[in-house]
């Protein structure tokens, strides 16, 4: 470095004696190197120490100068002082030079005052030095102001990018927490303290680029929240989490149709309500509410085709009530002309039929309990503690009677025992490991089970599980039961087994409602509900033989009925099969039968299939109907000419499908 950058850099000008102000050199070098200590950040420190480098590297070249011992040459000299290089030994630029008399010998500046005081000399020569020595300070405070100021401006400076420093991690910490106001501030500042900063839009950008994020991440998670709830039925939290996103993003089209679909979703549960409602007023024989019930909802919507079936349903109902009455007055009429006194099987059987017709008739139940005591009679827990005591007792055509309660089973009966409970308050149950609940075995004529509701306590997911109810090699009827929550199927009969299945209620068992199974079999089943089973509403195969009637299938999970039946025959009228997971009903094969009369609705793969198996099947006058697939399915290979009788209409595939290939 050369003696004129070095005097450049500590501000002092080209005669300025840089002696007097090595103490305040010193004291500037100390606040550059604390500047450099306590800067924010890596940047500004090594920018604070590339300045103290060279202030260093200045005050040494001067000092070199100052030791050197050399005078420096006159003005006039070829080389100007100013261009000497700065090397150890060179001359250096003394007060000698500088602060002498035009006449006078030259007087060290340090012992300036004293010559002054004691040299003799005239006036003029006093004048001369005084003045000499005043221009130096002068000219030596106007150096050290120029310097000084610059040195003020630097630190401003230095000030300004140590708070920019400041602002900017500031900033990103504001950003990083997502408070977006605070960073806005953070670089409107550095933008006033240097308008042409980078770091301003490159911290703007990443404000938006943030509160973008932030957008997107809160419309994901409160979205996702109101779809699952959605789709769980959940409608308070799903319109709860979509109005989170509407009221901070009211523009969200996404959220918006969701709540839409909320809306409608309310709508058709309140709809749904109302049906479930109608349809337990006609189970419970209210028939006047289930009109009633059933006309309003005819008279919100007019063209609401299931309101006015429903309204048909209830009307139906109570025509048949009404009819049901009439014949069960005529059978307790035959039946009271054969009481003698004495137990008479097919007065009883009259009498059974007329209760189940008219369970509400008090005068229909008072013959039957008389006429029926002329059997004996074994109450539990009156005559036994328990069923399996009673049951160990009891003979052929015996009358047990089972009071409300929850009895432990299983329980097996080994003659054609009558068991009556109350209905829907005498529940039998036992362990899904433990067997069936009930099981009538091999050789059993004439047993019935009435008024029960049968359950099992555990579910088995095994390959081999009990069903609720088991008819082997036997014949049975179940009259007004509930099968619900079985393991297996809620009732089976196999064997060439016989069994007659009345106005009973099959929910939630793990496999079919019923099943019938192998040749002989034989099952009929009528008037019946199978609702929530976890594969058909009713499946038979294996050559067993169906007569269905009048049942309803709905929300199980594979196909209301399914019939498979090989050469045995099949009979299916008057069936409702609506809203299964696979098919209204699957005739796979049967040696002949007829189906007719069936309604098949809103099934979610379709209303009907027939396969080439059972093509000696009269298949006539169904009503196929708004089923999600298509209407009616036909395999390859079988005549559609012979289904035109049948009405299909509204639904969401072809309305006949034909020539279908089925794997095996």
């Amino acid at each position: 470095m050369t003696l004129t950058e070095a005097r450049r850099i500590l501000g002092l000008g080209p005669d300025d004696d840089p002696r007097p102000h090595l103490d305040k050199f010193r004291a500037a070098r100390e606040k550059m190197a604390e500047m450099v200590r306590s800067a924010p950040n890596q940047i500004l420190a090594e920018r604070y120490q590339e300045g103290l480098n060279e202030f260093d590297e200045a005050l040494a070249t001067v000092r070199e100068y100052a030791e050197a011992s050399e005078p420096i040459p006159d003005a006039g000299n070829e080389i100007a002082v100013n261009d000497i290089p700065a090397k150890k030994g060179s001359p250096v630029f003394t007060t000698e030079n500088i602060v002498a008399s035009p006449v006078g010998p030259k007087v060290p500046f340090a012992d300036e005052s004293k010559a002054d005081e004691d040299e003799p000399g005239d006036a003029t020569d006093g004048i001369s030095l005084r003045t000499v020595c005043w221009l130096f300070l002068f000219l030596g405070l106007i150096g050290f102001g120029g310097w000084f100021y610059l040195k003020v401006e630097e630190d401003r400076y230095l000030e300004k990018q140590a708070r920019v420093a400041i602002l900017e991690r500031q900033g990103a910490v504001f950003i990083e927490n997502r408070r977006w106001p605070e960073a806005a501030e953070s670089f409107d500042e550095i933008e006033n303290i240097f308008p042409d900063s980078e770091l301003v839009e490159l911290g703007r950008r990443s404000i938006e680029a943030g509160m973008i994020e932030e957008q997107n991440q809160f419309i994901g998670y409160w979205t996702g929240e109101a779809i699952a709830a959605f789709e769980a039925g959940r409608w308070d939290d799903a319109e709860k989490a979509a109005t989170e996103v509407i009221l901070k993003y009211p523009n969200e089209e996404e959220v918006a149709d969701l709540l839409a679909k909320i809306a409608i979703a309310r709508v058709e549960e309140e709809r749904q309500a109302a049906f479930d409602l109608v349809r337990k007023q006609i189970e419970e024989r209210k028939f006047g509410e289930a009109i009633s019930k059933a006309e309003e909802l005819v008279s919100t919507d007019r063209s609401d085709q299931d309101a006015l079936a429903l309204r048909s349903e209830a009307r139906a109902a109570k025509e048949q009530a009404d009819a049901d009455l009439a014949r069960a007055r005529m059978l307790l009429d035959q039946a009271l002309a054969k009481d003698t006194g004495e137990y008479n099987e097919e007065a009883i059987e009259w009498l059974r039929e007329a209760v189940s017709l008219a369970p509400d008739d008090k005068s229909i139940l008072a013959s039957y309990e008389k006429m029926a005591n002329y059997a004996r009679t074994i109450r539990v827990p009156e005559d036994f503690k328990t069923v399996q005591e009673a049951l160990a007792s009891a003979r052929d055509r015996d009358r047990l009677v089972i009071g409300e309660g929850t009895w432990e089973g299983p329980f097996v009966l080994t003659s054609g025992v009558k068991i009556e409970g109350v209905a829907g308050k005498t529940i039998v149950q036992c362990a899904a490991d433990s067997g069936s609940v009930i099981t009538i075995g091999p050789g059993v004529r004439g047993a019935r089970v009435s008024g029960l509701t049968i359950r099992h306590l555990s579910f088995d997911a095994g390959d081999d599980r009990y069903s609720l109810a088991l008819v082997r090699d036997a014949v049975a009827d179940f009259a007004d039961c509930h099968f619900e929550q079985g393991s297996g199927h809620g009732l089976a009969v196999t064997e060439g087994g016989h069994a007659k299945v009345l106005r009973c209620r099959f929910t939630e068992n793990g496999w079919n409602g019923i099943a019938v199974i192998g040749a002989g079999s034989l099952l009929e089943a009528e008037g019946n509900t199978l609702k929530g089973n976890f594969q058909n509403g009713i499946e038979s195969w294996g050559g067993a033989s169906v007569i269905f009637s009048k049942n309803i299938c709905t929300g199980n999970s594979r196909n209301g009925i399914h019939v498979d039946n090989g050469e045995a025959s099949c009979t299916v009228l008057e069936n409702e099969l609506t809203e299964n997971r696979e098919f209204g009903m699957v005739l796979s094969s049967a040696g002949s039968g007829e189906v007719s009369g069936n309604t098949m609705r809103k099934n979610m793969l379709g209303g009907m299939v027939v396969r080439a198996g059972s093509t000696k099947v009269l298949v006539k006058e169904n009503t196929i109907t708004a089923n999600e697939g298509p209407g009616l399915v036909l395999e390859r290979g079988v005549d559609q000419t012979g289904f035109v009788n049948n009405r299909m209409s509204g639904n969401g595939g072809e309305e006949l499908l034909s020539g279908v290939e089925f794997p095996e």
